[in-house]
């Protein structure tokens, strides 16, 4: 008899009972034909008895008779007990398997909730390991932010102590020799001498201030014009004007404007700027991120926004005759500025597309710009990381909630593929096998998507520093995008 080789369900224990039935009713067969075989020979022999009684031998017959029915009850006594020691081993057998099933459905429970334990164990260990990471990376930032911020004290007291030292030296040579208070007299050659400021050369810059300096020279060096450069002077005169003290003179506000731009247009590191114009690197930083903000501050109102309804009339005219599709108000794009690796959240600013292109590790923010027909921009974005795909951008933007709000009903502003297709964003066909109608239409859609990323081509060879992975700190940066964005609009409208 075959058994199966689990016990586990119910329809195996059922096949074992059926196999084991099957067994008894043969047993039970193999019986009652014995017993049939037995009466069937007792009841010949008692007939050829009987004859032979007949016939006169009556003794002997009888006494083989006797013999005879003895013989075939022996017989059936023994069938009867092998049949019921056969059940009796059976019996045994089946409750052996019983039991086996019962064990090893124990055991596989007893499994079970072992697994479960490794498994929560497991998930446990994971959560503190991840949580004590997390607490980790929050202790390192703060770790910088002390260090910095205790630099920050120990330079502001360093220059503190420098500052008395110097009035009173400056005090004691006034009062001994009538010596000037701009500077202080040494004691043997007797030449003027700064004390507080190391002596830098500044002629590139006093050339390039010089009236008679070529145009085309000044163009090249800052991105624009003379006129235009002194415009931006004018404007951000009022913000970031410093006043001379005792202890030195103030940079006048069109080296720091000029400071600003050469950093921008290069991408030159602080060294080399700081050389080109006579200053200190950490007073060129310092120049570029004033300059920037004041640009943001004072210059994104006026040469940065929304066209109001006269000006959509002329935008919508324009793209119209360029792409034949009406009520379009503008190009948008997404492009990608390289930064260094940060120090917490990398994979959020990391870009495969670009590691994947350049074969090397590549980490970005973004810039989202909409642009109208002659490239300006009318919204930017900036800042969010590299990683995140440009629809995500486009719902993290102002330029969204502006839309849910019913700023855009009834026009269009066409973007790439990757954008989603909205009831204010054109988005051309992505799928294969494309009907001439539709392929006609994706032409015209490119036609106005040409613009946007002609503008962006523009904006970065403008102003290098956005090819450029750039030493400026990853807060810092969106202010110093912005800044690029108002000065590419202010190049463009001049």
């Amino acid at each position: 008899m075959k058994l199966p080789t689990t016990f586990a369900d119910p329809e195996s224990l059922s096949y074992l009972y059926t196999l084991l039935q099957s067994s008894f009713d043969q047993m039970s067969n193999s019986n009652n034909n014995n017993n049939d075989i037995s009466n069937n020979a007792t009841s010949a022999t008692a007939r050829k008895r009987r004859r032979k009684n007949h016939d006169g031998d009556d003794d002997d017959g009888g006494d083989g008779g006797d013999d005879g029915s003895s013989n075939n009850n022996n017989l059936g006594e023994s069938n009867s007990r092998r049949s019921k020691k056969k059940k009796e081993e059976l019996k045994g057998l089946l409750t052996s398997i019983l039991l086996l099933d019962e064990q090893e459905k124990l055991e596989q429970q007893q499994n079970n909730r072992v697994c479960e334990e490794e498994k929560f164990s497991l998930e446990t260990n994971h959560k503190k390991k991840t949580k004590a990471m997390l607490q980790y990376y929050s202790n390192l930032d703060e770790y910088y932010s002390h260090v910095e911020e205790s630099e920050r004290v120990k330079r502001k007291k360093s220059r503190g102590m420098a500052r008395a030292v110097a009035v009173a030296a400056c005090e004691k040579e006034g009062c001994e020799g009538g010596g000037s208070v701009e500077g202080a007299k040494s004691g043997v050659g007797g030449s003027q001498r700064r004390l507080w400021v190391k002596d830098r050369s500044g002629a590139w810059w006093d050339e390039c201030n010089k009236e008679d300096f070529p145009e085309e020279e000044f163009r090249k060096a800052f991105r624009m014009g003379r006129e235009t450069f002194d415009m931006i002077c004018e404007e951000l005169n009022s913000a970031i004007v410093k006043e001379d003290t005792t202890l030195r003179n103030a940079i006048p506000v069109r080296q720091r404007v000029a400071v600003c731009l050469w950093r921008l247009a290069t991408g030159d590191p602080l060294r080399i700027v700081s050389k080109r114009f006579g200053l200190g690197i950490s007073t060129c930083h310092k120049l570029v991120l004033e300059v920037c903000t004041a640009i943001k501050t004072v210059l994104m109102h006026k040469y940065l926004n929304w066209p109001d309804d006269g000006a959509l009339m002329r935008v919508k005219s324009e793209f119209e005759s360029v792409s034949g599709i009406p009520n379009v108000v503008g190009s948008m794009y997404t492009s990608h500025v390289p930064i260094i690796a940060p120090k917490i959240s990398v994979a959020a600013y990391f870009n495969k597309r670009h590691t994947e292109r350049n074969q090397k590790t590549s980490y970005s923010i973004t810039v989202q710009g909409v642009v109208d027909h002659r490239g300006v921009f009318t919204d930017v974005c900036i800042g969010w990381p590299g990683s995140m795909p440009d629809d995500q951008v486009l719902e993290k933007s102002a330029l969204f909630q502006r839309a849910n709000g019913g700023l855009l009903k009834g026009v269009w502003i066409v973007g790439s593929s990757g954008y989603p297709l909205m009831d204010w964003v054109l988005v051309p066909y992505s799928q294969q096998n494309l009907t001439w109608t539709q392929h006609a239409f994706n032409e015209k859609i490119g036609e106005v998507q040409k613009v946007a990323r002609d503008a962006f081509a523009r904006l970065k060879g403008r102003w290098s520093c956005l090819q450029k992975r750039t030493e400026v700190k990853l807060q810092d940066l969106p202010v110093v995008l912005g800044a690029c964005c108002v000065l590419h609009n202010i190049c463009e409208l001049k």
